[in-house]
């Protein structure tokens, strides 16, 4: 449960929740037409500026990837694990687990099995049912006959993966407000290790997720970034992680921003590089806009950075200094806004939704068994 706050504290979390998960979705949807591109293709399809804003990806304008799937299946399997923790069970690790085996479903199933009566909500949520390039790690990580088989720091699946595919998902550990920021840390990589092993891929997601913490609490990226550096110094395996959050905060410090420093910082397709570019273009973004056209502006993983910094800014300024005209083309972004609500009434009101006198609509929603 988050801390008794005032009216305006409350709403002030509200829009900071929604700021992570739809500005998260819209760096994601800037980044997907141009994922795979250097960035003299972009500049020459799209002009000097590169991209400015939407361009077509997956037969539309506006479209999400995997980053986002991920994302939003992470926070359901966060609710269902505080609404568990209402029956006497509390191991967020496996509910995530089970969050990203539906996320898993729709990459393979045409549609919702309405037979299944776990799915929820969000998984009969039928334009989820797409591919939209997913990581061979998530993939491989949950699916085969080692699908069913829970993760852990000891047991890691795919121990030699450090993609980026644990970054991109990684922002909502950090909208747990009412937890301590090791605790943020320490559930942002015990689910990482669901999919990826390797230290720096699951050091990097905790990472992000302690950043985010920071700035949703009322701190700054930088202070953020400050934070994770002093909770990675204990890990073992952090030197890459810690290498490349030094190297944004150096970035940052060495002049005028541009593609070019964004470059020296690597292409993202590794998790400590995704983080370092996304990090990097939050702290120095004059506006949300600039920041994220920085963020996939660059020859690389273009969707996975614009997600980090999204979420970042997002956290930051909260849903209403996202550009509108984005918001409004945004692909699901009913479905993003109705799920950061649901976050933030279960952490505030979790009592009065599912607990004793409680109707059946909130389990219906998250049915835990």
């Amino acid at each position: 449960m988050i801390p008794l706050w005032s009216r305006a504290q409350q709403q002030d979390f509200r829009s900071r929740v929604r700021g992570t998960l739809l500005g998260g979705a819209i760096g994601d949807a800037l980044g997907a037409g141009i994922e795979f591109d250097a960035l003299e293709k972009i500049r020459a399809d799209h002009g000097p500026d590169g991209v400015t804003g939407f361009v077509p990806a997956y037969g539309r304008r506006g479209t999400v990837t995997d980053d986002t799937q991920m994302a939003l299946f992470t926070v359901d399997g966060l609710i269902r694990a505080h609404v568990r923790q209402a029956d006497g069970g509390w191991h967020p690790p496996t509910d995530v687990h089970h969050a990203y085996l539906r996320w898993a479903a729709t990459q393979r199933d045409w549609g919702p099995d309405e037979r299944r009566k776990d799915l929820g909500w969000l998984g009969r949520e039928e334009w989820l049912y797409a591919q939209r390039a997913p990581g061979a790690a998530c993939l491989s990580g949950l699916s085969g006959p080692d699908a069913e088989r829970l993760g852990t720091l000891a047991a890691p699946k795919n121990p030699h993966s450090k993609g980026c595919g644990t970054v991109m998902r990684a922002a909502p550990f950090g909208l747990l407000i009412g937890w301590e920021p090791a605790l943020v840390l320490q559930l942002a990589v015990e689910c990482s290790v669901l999919t990826h092993g390797h230290p720096t891929g699951y050091l990097a997601a905790g990472a992000l997720a302690v950043i985010v913490h920071a700035v949703v609490r009322g701190g700054t990226v930088e202070e953020g970034v400050e934070r994770a550096l002093g909770l990675l110094a204990d890990r073992a395996g952090h030197e890459e992680t810690t290498a490349a959050l030094r190297a944004a905060l150096a970035a940052v410090r060495a002049g005028e921003p541009s593609p070019e420093r964004v470059a020296a910082l690597g292409e993202g397709w590794v998790a400590e590089e995704a983080l370092a570019i996304g990090v990097y273009c939050a702290l120095v973004a004059e506006d949300v806009r600039a920041g994220l056209l920085l963020a996939v502006n660059h020859s690389g993983d273009s969707d996975s950075t614009g997600t980090v910094c999204g979420s970042l800014l997002g956290a930051l300024h909260g849903e209403t200094a996202l550009p509108a005209e984005w918001v409004a083309e945004l692909e699901g972004r009913g479905t993003v806004l109705q799920l950061a609500d649901d976050l933030v009434l279960e952490l505030s009101h979790g009592a009065e939704l599912h607990g004793p006198g409680a109707g059946p609509a909130w389990r219906e929603r998250y049915p835990v068994g």
